[in-house]
């Protein structure tokens, strides 16, 4: 099912690469690229800046040219997990075994491009990409090339505590990463650890927002506290705590493990079972019916209905005396199983939000970045204005939201925790856009998205009980299958046959690529696709 090739060395090769550029470098570029102090890479950081970036250039096309060579396809040697796989497995579980649900362990040294290998040796094409969070695959030339900048050196021995004491560099880095790619109309961006750290602290930013409000409608200023505010925060009640305001959900959605983030995650029980969560309220979502082309009249109806089921629950608390502050929506509901509606939907949403005073939350965790073709995908909505918060994690390497000025926390210390994000990824980032410019990976999302599509459904013209509901922005694809049983027999083959896709919702299979996948992967993948299709006579 997968043509045969040699196992590689991409690492070995790669650090042979660049240490012959650092032979040929000057005294300092030889300390930057070798394992030299990092006192003495520290010390010659700022004198070497410019000289690292001309390097950089020049290590990325070494290292391209390297990673070429290294080239190859799907390798399979055995089952996933195999015997190394699953002797791996049985001696991390009483360790705490990462919660539980490792289904492989991978070799990242070895693997590349959009190739991952794990621990038996087998060279698999990854479509899923970490969760949809690895913007340029596997070892990329860019971000190998990266770790010659000092600074990178500087950032990861002596991590900051970004929202106390800074880095000099920070205004600048943020300039030329979150900013220069920033939603018209959002020029503010918070960075944090991760998408559920950002939707919990977007959460506190509307509330507080909508707190100060309240407090200016009774002549106070957004921090005149009382005592009784003072004093019943403390023991988590009113009206310190903000315990009559809420988050508008749909069913569906994901935004997170953590408590108000999972409180507003509705896209499978197990993410939810024995953990508590606030009384916040969750509307219908969409359900489409496919392909949409034949059902556009029953589709706007359904718009219509869970629109009308949103002004309901805005209406009704606000009668209770307990508003909705905020709502929070995918563009797609990705771990919900891949839901879309139209532009007009999501601007119905915003409409509401403006209507009654909320804040109108877009979750572009798993959507941003490029995979949809834009590079933020609620930019397909045609919006009026900009959204108040815009959240982002996975493919952007760490996480955050873009927020408008209106939602600026009142003082200090309301929006804060050690790291308030990682210096490290910022550079990264940096590296990920340049890459990105310069190799046209927005443009390629779109260009391989159509492609991989019209490889699905020639798949689902032959395979109607295996590809149904066909769907897609970009690379963020998704289909489903007949039954829950058939998609996960269909996705376990595909992986012991050298296909890694990810599931989602009760029965679908859906596609995350790194931004680097090209027409060349979606052949590879059609070949393995209709094989695999065959093998199990669906």
């Amino acid at each position: 099912l997968a043509p045969p090739s040699s196992q590689a060395a991409p690492t070995r090769s790669r650090r042979q690469a660049l240490a012959t550029l650092a032979a040929s470098e000057s005294p300092p570029m030889r300390r930057v690229l070798s394992s030299a102090p990092a006192a003495e890479m520290i010390g010659a950081a700022v004198a070497e800046k410019a000289a690292v970036r001309a390097l950089s250039a020049r290590a990325v096309s070494t290292a391209a040219a390297v990673a070429t060579e290294e080239g190859g396809g799907i390798s399979m040697k055995t089952k996933v997990p195999g015997p190394v796989g699953l002797r791996l497995m049985e001696q991390h579980g009483p360790q705490g075994a990462s919660g539980g649900a490792i289904s492989l362990f991978c070799d990242y040294r070895a693997s590349d491009g959009c190739y991952l290998v794990d621990a038996d040796g087998n060279r698999m094409l990854d479509m899923f990409s970490q969760i949809a969070s690895l913007p340029l695959g596997y070892n990329h030339p860019s971000l190998l090339a990266a770790q010659a900048d000092p600074l990178l050196a500087t950032y990861s021995t002596s991590r900051c505590a970004i929202g106390l004491m800074p880095p000099m560099e920070l205004p600048e880095l943020l300039d030329e990463t979150f900013l220069k790619i920033a939603p018209a109309g959002l020029s503010r961006v918070q960075t944090m650890l991760c998408g559920s750290s950002a939707n919990e602290n977007v959460f506190k930013a509307a509330m507080f927002a909508y707190r100060a409000k309240q407090r200016a409608k009774a002549g106070r200023g957004p921090t005149d506290f009382t005592r009784d505010e003072l004093e019943s925060c403390m023991v988590n009640q009113s009206p310190g705590c903000a315990n009559d305001l809420s988050i508008l959900s749909f069913r569906g959605g994901f935004h997170g493990r953590t408590m108000a983030a999972l409180t507003c995650t509705h896209s499978k029980p197990v993410h939810k079972l024995d953990a508590p969560a606030f009384d916040w309220p969750t509307a219908d979502f969409p359900a489409l019916q496919y392909p949409l082309e034949h059902h556009a009249a029953e589709n706007a109806a359904e718009e219509a209905r869970c629109v009308d089921g949103a002004r309901a629950i805005f209406e009704a608390r606000l009668a209770e005396g307990r508003p909705v502050v905020g709502l929070i929506i995918e563009p797609i509901l990705s771990e919900g199983g891949d839901l879309h509606a139209s532009p007009s939907f999501f601007a119905s949403l915003q409409r509401l939000c403006g209507e009654f005073d909320a804040a109108f939350i877009v979750d572009e965790v798993q959507t941003g970045v490029m995979a949809s073709g834009h590079m933020w995908a609620h930019q397909a909505w045609g919006l009026p204005e900009a959204p108040d918060f815009v959240v982002f994690s996975k493919k952007a390497l760490l996480g955050g939201y873009y927020f408008k000025e209106a939602f600026q926390p009142p003082q200090g210390y309301r929006i804060f925790n050690t790291w308030m994000g990682d210096m490290t990824k910022l550079l990264l980032f940096r590296a990920v856009l340049e890459a990105a410019e310069r190799e046209g990976l927005q443009a390629r999302a779109v260009s391989t998205g159509a492609a991989l599509m019209r490889t699905l459904e020639a798949a689902r013209e032959r395979h109607p009980r295996a590809v149904r509901n066909l769907r897609g922005a970009g690379t963020i694809i998704a289909f489903d299958c007949e039954t829950p049983e058939m998609r996960d027999e269909l996705a376990a083959a595909l992986r012991n046959n050298g296909v890694l896709v990810g599931t989602n919702g009760s029965q679908s299979i859906r596609f995350r690529p790194a931004l680097i996948f090209g027409d060349e992967h979606v052949d590879e993948f059609e070949g393995v696709f209709a094989a695999t299709l065959r093998q199990l006579a669906l």
